[in-house]
């Protein structure tokens, strides 16, 4: 169940029961309009940027995940997880507040909501321990459906983030574990608007420090998207269609270790023609039909999908990445760099 400020998210609307079977569309409404909610969305929008860089003498011993992917961190072996490129998905946070375990998900799909989350439980520990929950990224984005460029107009069908939120935090109110909801920062109460009138996310990326649970702004350089950064941006799109990830997060980091075991996925040699003919299409052309929101995007996303796209030119079968369907392995160096193992 869902509570805000110790109550029960509907608990004192009219009519209300327990609420616990209350619809996305209704809980939503709630938390947006929720004083406490904006107040906290408010803060954070406020907080000066935390830029990431890796391999720096000294730097905090960090955690990236990408889009679809999860991981749950123990705060005795790294002291920052977080993500970014966030746009129309959503960043979800939940953190054992007793053991500061800490589990963060990049969510882009309603689809994968429920058994995403119930990937991040797994290694929270004790059920009856107060878990704390942020919910960052997504904006207004049914705006975007007509995008301004070079003044011209281009359509896009429908909005993104609100399915998605609604879906999380539906399932998240129908569990029988109490969640404090401690930021809400998503949808309106996470969207600006540039110059030539396209909503736009305020925050994209965040970090979370596991030691005390504060949740900054942030941004992470290339470096620090580590290790195996192609490979892992290929499973985003490829998983869609490996019926392995079906109604699943991707599995990237092993906690117990402090290592990143980047499981396989396959794809068929013909995404290497598809990538060919992707990688033939202008920079606008890219924007257009690869990205959920093409104004929203940062100024590196065609040059990500471009070096995807090489790969998959380049390695057409995926038992070249992925020998006898093996994750790749890497450890962690004492420079905070990775070393891959296998």
């Amino acid at each position: 169940m869902l509570l805000v400020d110790g109550e029960p998210v509907l608990s004192s609307a009219a009519g209300a029961t327990s609420r616990t079977g209350a619809t996305g569309m209704e809980l939503v409404a709630a938390l947006a309009g929720h004083p406490g909610l904006r107040d906290a969305a408010d803060r954070i929008k406020a907080a000066p940027e935390t830029r990431i860089s890796a391999g720096q003498e000294g730097a905090p011993r960090h955690v990236y995940v990408f889009q679809r992917e999860y991981a749950t961190v123990d705060p005795a072996r790294v002291e920052l997880v977080g993500t970014d490129e966030a746009t129309t998905c959503i960043g979800v946070v939940i953190r054992n507040n007793r053991t500061g375990m800490t589990s963060i998900s990049h969510m882009d799909f309603p689809k994968i909501v429920e058994g995403g989350l119930r990937q991040m439980l797994e290694l929270l520990g004790d059920d009856n321990a107060p878990f704390d929950v942020h919910l960052i990224g997504g904006f207004s984005d049914a705006s975007t459906k007509v995008v301004r460029s070079s003044g011209k107009k281009h359509v896009k069908q429908e909005g993104y983030s609100y399915p998605l939120c609604c879906k999380i935090v539906e399932v998240l109110h129908k569990s029988q574990q109490q969640f404090h909801l401690r930021t809400f920062c998503v949808l309106e109460n996470n969207t600006a608007t540039d110059s030539l009138g396209n909503a736009l996310p305020v925050i994209g990326g965040f970090v979370v420090q596991t030691s005390s649970g504060v949740v900054t702004p942030a941004s992470f350089d290339m470096n620090s998207r580590c290790p195996d950064e192609v490979v892992r941006r290929i499973r985003v799109s490829v998983s869609s269609y490996d019926p392995t990830w079906q109604g699943r997060l991707l599995e990237t980091y092993d906690t117990q270790c402090d290592v990143f075991q980047i499981a396989p996925a396959c794809w068929m040699p013909d995404w290497a023609d598809i990538a060919s003919s992707l990688n033939q299409l202008s920079d606008s052309e890219v924007l257009m039909q690869c990205s959920t929101s093409p104004a929203a995007e940062p100024p590196h996303f065609v040059e990500n999908e471009r070096r995807i796209w090489k790969y998959l030119i380049n390695n057409p079968d995926w038992e070249e990445t992925f020998p006898k369907y093996k994750p790749r392995v890497f450890h962690r160096t004492n420079d905070g760099n990775w070393s891959r193992y296998s």
